[in-house]
C-alpha cells in the first residue's frame, strides 16, 4: 500500500451485484445503467458492476457499464475458475479502468462444498488469481467466509494471493458472524502476519445478519483496511451489506477518532437512496441511519425545543450534507408549544400566548388520535379559536350507534346558552340522525343547502373538513369543521352553521346573503 492510499478509504460499491441479490431485488438493464452512472458521478472509487458469467444479461450490463464510465474502476466478479475469470474479463476489458474480482471460499464449511483438500483450493487460488493477474493489472482476491476460516489457512491462502499477483485482499465477513474488536483484529494481524501484506491494499465485505456491518467495517478501517465493500441503502444478501451512506458520514462526522478521507460527493446521497430503493423495490426503513424519512426527524418535545433552539443540540450532522433540504419538526402527541408556535409562524400565523395555548389544547387532543399531524390540520386548529367564545350553541358529547341491523341512533349532548341538554334521535344513517337531533335541541326552520366531505390529509386517520350551508327566511350561513370522526365534524359544522344563523339574526341585516365559518 503506497503513501497515497494510507490515509484515503475506498469506496467499492457492490449494489449492482451483491445489492441485486436480494430477492425481489433485480434490476432492468436501463436501471443498472443509471444506477452505475450515479455512483460514478457521486465518486465511487469502484464499481462491482455484476457477476458476468451469471447470465448474459449480467455480461451486456457490465460491458456496457465498463464501456460507459467516466472515473471509477469498474470491477466484475468470477468464481475461482478459468471460464468465469474469462467471462469478467471480456465484460470488463473496455473499462479506463477495469478490475477482475476472483472469490472461493476458504472455511471448512465451504471447502466442503467443491470437496476440495487445503492443498487442491491453495493450487487452485495459485492458479486463477494468477490467470486474473495476467489478463488485468488490478486483481481483487476474496476468501469467502473468511472470517469462520481457520487462522493459519488464511495466512496461507492470502500471502498465496498476494504472490500470484492480487493488488487488493479482501476479508468478507460472509455472514455477518464477527464483531467489531474481532474484524479489526483480524484485519491487523494479517497485515503483520503475511508475507508482502503492507504492499497490498486490504479491504473488508460486511454482511448485517447481527446488525453489526457498518460497526465491522469501520473497525476493519480501524485496523489498516483502507477499502470498505459495500451498497446503498445496505442492500444485500438476508439482511444486507454495510451502507455506503453510514460508513461515509461516519468518517466524515467522527474524523477526531478516524482521520481517513473518502472522495464520495456526499450530498449526493440522499438522491441515489431514493432512486436505488425505487429501482429494486425496497423502500428504506423510516428509521434507517442517515437516509431513512426519520434520520432528521424529531418529534418530542424536548428535542424539538432543543433543535430550535440549536441544531447541534440534537443532529451530529447537517442533512445538507447528504443532499436533504433540511430538518423535520413533524408534531405529533410527544411535540410542545415551541414546535408549535414554529409551525404556526411557517405557515404565516401569528398568534398571541393565549390563542396559542387554545390552538395547543386542540392540537393535543389531535395527535392523541392521529400518527402526524398536518399542515392544513394546523390551519383547521387556527379557525377552531375563531370567535368560539360567542357561539351560543355548542357540542359537549355525542355518540351514534349505526350498522346493517337498522336505523342509525344519535345520542347527543350540547350546551345551548350556557345550559346542557341532551336529546336522542333515529335518521337513515349516522349523519341525518345526529342532524335530527341536533335540531330536536335548538328548533328552526333552516334548510340544508349543502353537506360535503373532503379528507383534510391522507390515510385512514385524516381529519374529515365538512362543509354544511344552511339558508332560513332568506338568511344563508356556512359552517365547516374538520375532525377525524366524519359524523363528529359534520355535527360540528351544522353546529357552526346554526351559531352563524343566530349571529345574524342578532347583529345583521337582511341584506347579508352569506356567512361563511370554518371550525375544527
Amino acid at each position: 500500500m503506497t503513501d497515497q492510499t494510507k490515509d484515503r478509504v475506498l469506496i467499492f460499491d457492490t449494489t449492482l451485484r451483491d445489492g441485486e441479490q436480494s430477492p425481489g431485488a433485480t434490476m432492468t438493464h436501463d436501471e443498472k445503467l443509471e444506477i452505475a452512472e450515479l455512483l460514478d458521478d457521486m465518486g465511487v472509487d469502484i464499481i462491482e458492476a455484476g457477476f458476468p458469467i451469471a447470465s448474459e444479461g449480467d455480461f451486456r450490463a457490465v460491458s456496457e457499464i465498463a464501456e460507459r464510465s467516466k472515473d471509477a474502476v469498474i470491477c466484475g466478479l468470477a468464481r475461482a475458475q478459468l471460464p468465469d475469470i474469462d467471462r469478467c474479463w471480456e465484460a470488463v476489458k473496455h473499462a479506463g479502468k477495469p478490475r477482475i474480482h476472483t472469490f472461493i471460499g476458504t472455511s471448512p464449511l465451504h471447502r466442503a462444498i467443491p470437496n476440495l483438500t487445503m492443498d487442491e483450493m491453495a493450487d487452485r487460488i495459485h492458479e486463477t488469481v494468477t490467470h486474473a493477474r495476467n489478463l488485468c493489472d488490478n486483481v481483487q482476491w476474496s476468501p469467502m467466509d473468511a472470517t469462520r476460516t481457520e487462522w493459519d489457512y488464511l495466512c496461507r491462502v492470502v500471502e498465496i494471493a498476494i504472490k500470484a499477483g492480487a493488488t487488493t485482499i479482501n476479508i468478507p465477513d460472509t455472514v455477518g458472524y464477527t464483531a467489531p474488536r474481532e474484524s479489526a483484529d483480524l484485519i491487523k494481524r494479517l497485515i503483520e502476519t503475511v508475507p508482502g501484506a503492507p504492499d497490498v491494499v486490504f479491504a473488508t465485505h460486511c454482511h448485517n445478519d447481527l446488525g453489526m456491518a457498518t460497526a465491522n467495517a469501520l473497525a476493519a478501517v480501524e485496523g489498516g483496511a483502507r477499502q470498505i465493500e459495500c451498497t446503498i441503502n445496505g442492500l444485500g444478501e438476508r439482511a444486507g451489506n454495510t451502507a455506503l451512506e453510514e460508513v461515509v458520514m461516519a468518517i466524515k462526522t467522527r474524523s477526531d477518532i478516524m482521520p481517513f478521507t473518502t472522495g464520495i460527493e456526499t450530498k449526493k446521497i440522499m438522491h441515489i437512496s431514493r432512486r436505488v430503493a425505487t429501482v429494486a423495490g425496497f423502500p428504506v426503513q423510516f428509521n434507517k441511519a442517515i437516509v431513512g424519512k426519520n434520520a432528521f426527524a424529531h418529534e418530542s418535545g424536548i428535542h424539538q425545543d432543543g433543535m430550535l433552539k440549536n441544531a447541534e443540540t440534537f443532529e451530529i450532522m447537517r442533512p445538507e450534507d447528504v443532499g436533504i433540504a433540511g430538518t423535520s419538526l413533524p408534531l405529533g402527541k410527544h411535540s410542545g408549544r415551541a414546535a408549535l408556535r414554529a409551525k404556526l409562524k411557517e405557515l404565516g400565523v401569528e398568534v398571541g400566548d393565549n390563542q396559542l395555548k387554545d390552538i395547543f389544547v386542540r392540537f393535543k387532543e389531535l395527535a392523541d388520535r392521529k400518527k402526524e399531524v398536518y399542515d392544513d390540520d394546523i390551519l383547521a386548529l387556527v379557525s377552531a379559536t375563531a370567535d368560539e367564545e360567542t357561539d351560543s350553541l355548542q357540542l359537549v358529547n355525542m355518540s351514534v350507534h349505526c350498522g346493517t341491523g337498522g336505523p342509525a341512533t344519535a345520542d347527543l349532548e350540547m350546551e345551548i346558552d350556557g345550559k346542557e341538554v341532551s336529546a336522542t334521535s333515529q335518521g337513515d344513517g349516522p349523519v341525518d340522525a345526529t342532524f335530527k337531533a341536533i335540531r330536536m335541541l335548538h328548533p328552526n326552520a333552516a334548510r340544508l343547502q349543502l353537506y360535503q366531505v373532503h379528507a383534510v390529509t391522507e390515510g385512514t386517520d385524516a381529519q374529515a373538513t365538512v362543509t354544511v350551508r344552511l339558508e332560513e327566511d332568506g338568511m344563508i350561513a356556512t359552517g365547516q369543521s374538520a375532525d377525524t370522526d366524519t359524523v363528529v365534524a359534520s355535527a360540528k359544522a351544522y353546529i357552526n352553521a346554526l351559531n352563524r344563523l343566530v349571529v345574524r339574526r342578532e347583529k345583521t341585516g337582511k341584506d347579508v346573503k352569506e356567512i361563511s365559518y370554518k371550525d375544527a
